[in-house]
């Protein structure tokens, strides 16, 4: 009986593990992210975003066809219901994916930094709003702290970093729209990126009748990344979604940190943006919420 236990250990342990690599791999990915898409900058971000959308599904097929998921991705297909919601949810991360994209290419790294920061107590924000989700002080104080970063950010400067708010607010609905749908991620992504599919195809064939396109016309090297888009795209998805499958929510939690740091250093070294006096007093305000936050879920999962 005590083997039995100490190898279920084991297997917990290993499980446990393998969900870190995985989801340490999804979160370093997304973090370089910006140093890919520097790299093309000079592709239009929404010709970009159309040849994202047409590499991920060429990828998206090959992955759908090795593990044998076309019987459900076509019963999704046949769900009106389903579709509609998808749509919904195709809309939202086209908006993040282009908002992203322009973030980069105007040499905004360290407001896609901000949007990400914020991000989780968005999504605290929204399941107040529609999944009915109680709200404990520590969380009200959190949320308090981020607007008040936010809020003081859009005073010292005159305008409202509407890049941040937009990136937090469109992961942060897909997110929860798709927590209530209940599709399996490699479905529901490759079902997005069909829905997508149309629209960037017909823009890429536009362009490329008026000769205005990038692809094939600025050198082998770029006509070797554009292609890639698929793969950056895809591949951080899919270990995202299998680090979910082995680890806690509050793990998962301490984890999407990752992502932003990465940026925010980024931007601040590499890249050499402007960090200035009323960048850090935001920051420091999201970052306290963020702790408080942080704090508060490891407790509670703890309890």
């Amino acid at each position: 009986m005590s083997n039995l236990s100490e190898n279920t250990e084991l297997t917990a342990a290993q499980k446990s593990r393998q969900g870190v690599i995985y989801g340490l791999a999804a979160y370093l990915c997304w973090g370089f992210f910006p140093v890919y898409f520097k790299s093309v900058k000079v592709v239009p971000p929404l010709e970009m975003v159309s040849h994202r959308i047409v590499w991920s599904l060429a990828f998206l097929v090959l992955l759908i066809t090795w593990k044998g998921a076309w019987p459900a991705t076509i019963e999704v297909l046949k769900r009106p219901k389903s579709l509609a919601v998808l749509f919904v949810t195709t809309i939202l991360i086209a908006t993040n994916w282009l908002v992203f994209i322009y973030a980069i290419s105007v040499g905004e790294v360290l407001q896609s930094s901000l949007g990400y920061f914020i991000n989780p107590l968005v999504n605290v924000l929204l399941g107040f709003l529609f999944l009915r989700e109680r709200l404990e002080r520590p969380q009200w104080i959190s949320l308090a702290l981020a607007f008040t970063g936010v809020l003081y950010l859009a005073i010292q400067y005159g305008s409202v970093p509407w890049i941040s708010l937009l990136l937090a607010l469109s992961f942060g609905l897909y997110g929860l729209i798709r927590k209530v749908l209940h599709v399996e991620p490699l479905v529901g992504l490759t079902v997005e990126t069909l829905l997508l599919m149309p629209f960037a195809l017909f823009y890429l064939v536009q362009l490329n009748q008026k000769g205005t396109g990038i692809f094939l016309t600025h050198g082998v090297a770029l006509d070797m990344l554009i292609p890639m888009s698929g793969v950056v795209t895809a591949i951080p998805l899919l270990l995202f979604a299998a680090a979910g499958k082995k680890l806690r929510l509050a793990t998962i939690g301490f984890l999407q940190y990752i992502t932003p740091t990465m940026h925010f250093l980024l931007a601040i070294t590499l890249f050499g943006e402007t960090f200035t006096h009323t960048h850090l007093i935001s920051f420091l305000f999201i970052w306290a919420g963020l702790v408080l936050y942080s704090i508060h879920a490891y407790r509670s999962v703890k309890a």
